[in-house]
């Protein structure tokens, strides 16, 4: 594993935890997804090291949250994870890995969902913007953090579903995500 990655894992989910063993799986994973769906996009202009390291570093901030099956004991709900994972990030200096952090939260979240439904978030859009948190947010949907399911894909399909439970204008933009790196037609 690279040095930067081993020594924030090291750091913010200790040497031998079983956060640090489901994260590593998990996020190499959406690594790999990544470079597939790259793959497809020869005509887009992808910044790979960002690529990299959004993908390793994208879920840091599930250390804080409230998520026993994955081995975290922290005090924050799951939806929480991507903006604690900001936090880290920014204090680390890492500033565009800290923005992928806090916008691949399910397809994005805009700060009229955040305010209208009450979520303990920081009121602020986090969309994804940039072409790597686009990626790294539809990438990391292929993949889940449970136990036994750590390295099944799903398919499309499967995250259609499991998105359509948050509304049918998050599929919208799932359905957009997919078109744009042309994962559909």
């Amino acid at each position: 594993m690279d040095r930067i990655i081993e020594y924030l894992y090291d750091k913010y989910l200790g040497s031998d935890t079983q956060v640090r063993k489901y994260l590593s799986i998990h996020s190499v994973k959406v690594y790999e997804k990544a470079l597939q769906i790259m793959e497809l996009n020869p005509d887009k202009i992808f910044d790979t090291g960002l690529v990299f390291y959004g993908s390793m570093l994208h879920d840091i901030g599930v250390i804080f949250v409230d998520a026993p099956e994955i081995g975290c004991y922290g005090k924050h709900p799951y939806i929480c994870h991507g903006y604690l994972g900001r936090k880290i990030m920014k204090k680390e200096g890492l500033k565009k890995i800290a923005k992928i952090c806090e916008r691949h939260v399910g397809v994005g979240l805009s700060k009229e969902e955040i305010l209208n439904h009450n979520l303990p978030l920081p009121k602020r859009d986090m969309l994804p913007l940039s072409l790597e948190e686009k990626l790294i947010c539809l990438a990391d949907k292929f993949y889940s953090k449970s136990s036994g399911k750590l390295e099944m894909e799903k398919s499309i399909e499967q995250i259609r579903k499991s998105i359509l439970k948050y509304g049918d204008d998050k599929l919208e933009k799932l359905n957009e995500l997919l078109s744009f790196f042309r994962l559909i037609n």
